[in-house]
């Protein structure tokens, strides 16, 4: 394991047991960046870096019964956190690694990860894995519930130019792991970006 991912662990391990209660409101806004993917009935979904889960039911409620939902996060304390949550009706958890995921290629309709460009250790490596487990035409959605500077100002630091969820960064950056972006939001109350798998 790299340094990036014990990090990573680390980082989220301690603070899974807390962590819905100290974004107890976000419910809606993953609901909401969830249903401007337009997930069809029957589609098949991961959801990188899942976390606790909170995409799962929203997840599941936009593909139907007949769909796939699939949370896979790195951390363990975060999927045992989702499923004492009861996430784990909504979808299938795993752990595992978004630079080596555990599924064939082209087989999914969708990738939503929620918080997760900025926790890549390589992330034109790690978004090519996520074009390659996607049909072409299907989407990827970064999302975060709140926008760049409103994260920057909870953490106590400045926006910067260099943020990889900056527009100018993030559209070469898809572009080069074979995603094309087709639309783009970053506002106070969200930042959810779009890309479609180009090919």
């Amino acid at each position: 394991m790299t340094n990036d991912h014990m990090h990573v662990q680390e980082f989220f391990g301690a603070r899974a047991a807390d962590w819905d209660n100290r974004f107890p409101d976000d419910g809606p806004a993953y609901a909401a960046a969830v249903a401007e993917l337009g997930l069809r009935p029957g589609a098949a979904v991961l959801d990188a870096g899942c976390g606790t889960g909170r995409a799962l039911p929203p997840l599941r409620d936009a593909v139907g019964p007949g769909g796939t939902v699939l949370g896979l996060d790195l951390t363990p304390e975060m999927l045992e956190e989702a499923v004492q949550a009861g996430r784990d009706r909504a979808g299938c958890l795993a752990l595992g690694d978004v630079a080596r995921l555990p599924v064939r290629s082209g087989a999914l309709d969708a990738v939503f990860g929620a918080g997760l460009i900025s926790h890549l250790p390589e992330p034109e490596a790690n978004l090519r894995e996520l074009a390659r487990v996607v049909r072409p035409g299907g989407q990827l959605a970064l999302f975060h519930p709140i926008g760049r500077a409103a994260l920057a100002a909870r953490q106590g630091r400045q926006i910067t130019p260099d943020d990889l969820r900056a527009e100018p960064q993030l559209r070469p950056l898809l572009a080069g792991a074979g995603w094309r972006m087709v639309s783009y939001v970053d506002e106070d109350a969200r930042f959810l970006a779009i890309a479609v798998r180009e090919g």
